[in-house]
């Protein structure tokens, strides 16, 4: 399994307000979509979130996104190594994601096709 990026996770509290400064940091032009009662932005190697107290904290839970070639192999190895799956793969609106706690404490998200 290959890790090709990481991407950083932040809370915001006015995202409209939030994504001009991420977007002149970054040099990259905000993606937004929404996604289990969360509105998000993804500029460069960040994914600002916005929204009700219980929904972000399903998204708040997660340290970071992890993009990686091939889903099922990377879910697979890591569950080999000692990870537990919290949430299986399924489509979401940029591809698939899967979430695992790893061995150590840690939960993150896995994205890739």
């Amino acid at each position: 399994m290959a890790i090709e990026s990481v991407v950083v996770r932040q809370r915001v509290e006015d995202l409209d307000a939030a994504v001009p400064f991420y977007e002149r940091l970054t040099g990259s032009t905000a993606s937004r979509f929404a996604f289990a009662g969360v509105t998000l932005a993804s500029v460069g190697p960040f994914l600002l979130f916005s929204g009700p107290d219980e929904a972000v904290r399903r998204v708040a839970g997660v340290a970071a996104t992890l993009a990686v070639g091939d889903l099922d192999a990377a879910v697979e190895d890591a569950v080999a190594g000692g990870a537990e799956v919290v949430a299986p793969s399924a489509p979401t609106p940029n591809g698939h994601r899967a979430v695992l706690r790893h061995p150590h404490g840690g939960v993150y998200e896995y994205v890739g096709p």
